[in-house]
């Protein structure tokens, strides 16, 4: 199967610093749509479509969205592009190349919520991904497309960029309102959900880059459009950031319901003609899948079955050659060490775990650790108050099974 390049359509082919360059190719379609036909177009549309999020929590986008519109008050906008899920670089790939796609589907956001404030919140990394939003906000304030009279609407909607400190706690939402509030980044306890309590305590709608960068493209070419791809309950295509023991390592945008194998063939596959030892399916947080899982489709619903996740869009290849626990040692040491230690389950649990991780790393394993590992990973996975802690022995256990026990 070919790469389906919707999403990347324009990177590498037109100038990312060029309004108009983004206009020609139809951008800023779906806004101009949006004035006219208004919100009680827009939502339908989204429901219709099936897009749910891209940032791994696969949360339906439309319902998030009728959310915060159905709130009273004042209400905000904001892109998560915090993008620090390791293996992961598809955002910083649409906002370096793609900047006003992001910012036409936030105004979109804006004008469909009711809200007159927008906010992207950067990996402070990301630095010319930063000078391109921020070039893009520029150039379509001076051509009346933000501001106080959005394309000729009359409603207001600005966008500011606020650079993050390179936290990777701070890309869960509410770590990330508080980051922007100027308090420590620590996650909020739900319910109040951010469509509800959000940035400064006010209604949220808060998408990350990839998701958004889809609207547009709903709106123009219709939802059935978009369903075209993919599969029922995963709707459209993915960007899938392929790194490790492979030929072409990168993104690519394929349709959900993809082979895991046929992806790897798309980045040439393993390496020098090596053997496929283990893939790291969704990122640090993700899970490990053998050689035996090549034809595992790539959805929501397949991943589930084998206990996986597509999570951000991460794929990191092993080959024959990588010794597998030390590659989850420093899965582990990145938990312990990015744990915010709000909650005791996680600031705990990670740094238990990695003290296991090393004694198996260093061929030190003790009878119980494996039953340790299982133990703690429940724990964490049960008791921790954000995505950190729960998903943080993801990649451990899923290493242990497809050693079949505790050596390493």
């Amino acid at each position: 199967m070919p790469e389906t390049r919707r999403l990347l359509s324009r990177i590498g082919t037109s100038d990312p610093e060029r309004l108009e360059d983004y206009r020609r190719t139809g951008g800023y379609g779906a806004l101009a749509m949006t004035v006219e036909r208004g919100a009680e177009w827009v939502l339908p549309e989204l429901d219709a479509s099936g897009l749910w999020g891209r940032g791994g929590a696969a949360f339906p986008t439309g319902r998030k969205w009728r959310a915060v519109a159905g709130t009273p008050g004042r209400r905000r906008v904001v892109c998560n592009a915090d993008e620090s899920e390791p293996g992961t670089f598809n955002n910083r790939v649409l906002m370096e190349g793609d900047p006003f796609a992001v910012i036409e589907a936030m105004t979109i956001a804006g004008l469909t919520v009711g809200s007159e404030d927008g906010l992207i919140y950067v990996r402070g990394e990301y630095a010319l991904a930063a000078e391109r939003l921020q070039h893009a906000i520029t150039q379509a304030e001076r051509a009346g497309l933000l501001g106080s009279d959005v394309a000729g609407s009359g409603r207001t909607f600005r966008i500011s960029v606020f650079r993050g400190a390179g936290a990777y706690i701070c890309g869960e939402e509410t770590a990330l309102f508080n980051s922007v509030e100027g308090r420590r980044g620590e996650p909020r306890n739900k319910p109040p959900f951010p469509t509800q309590v959000g940035l400064f305590g006010d209604p949220t709608l808060i998408n990350n880059v990839e998701t958004l960068c889809n609207v547009p493209m709903i709106l123009t070419e219709g939802a059935a459009s978009f369903r075209r791809y993919g599969t029922d309950r995963s709707a459209g295509t993915k960007l899938f950031c392929v790194t490790g023991h492979v030929e072409r390592p990168g993104v690519y945008e394929v349709p959900f319901g993809i082979p895991l194998g046929e992806l790897l063939a798309l980045a040439g596959g393993v390496w020098r003609g090596r053997r496929l030892q283990a893939v790291l399916c969704g990122g640090a947080a993700g899970t490990f899948l053998g050689p035996d899982r090549l034809g595992l489709p790539l959805t929501i619903e397949d991943l589930a079955v084998v206990g996986g996740t597509l999570g951000s869009g991460a794929v990191i290849v092993l080959d024959e050659t990588a010794r597998l626990w030390d590659v989850v040692l420093r899965v582990a040491r990145f938990f312990q060490e990015e744990s915010c230690g709000q909650c005791v389950p996680c600031r705990v649990g990670t740094q238990r775990q990695f003290e296991i991780v090393a004694r198996l790393a260093a061929g030190r394993a003790r009878g119980d650790d494996a039953a340790l590992l299982r133990e703690i990973g429940a724990a964490m996975t049960d008791a921790s108050i954000c995505g950190l802690g729960q998903t943080a022995a993801g990649a451990v256990l899923s290493a242990l099974a497809l050693e079949g026990g505790a050596s390493a």
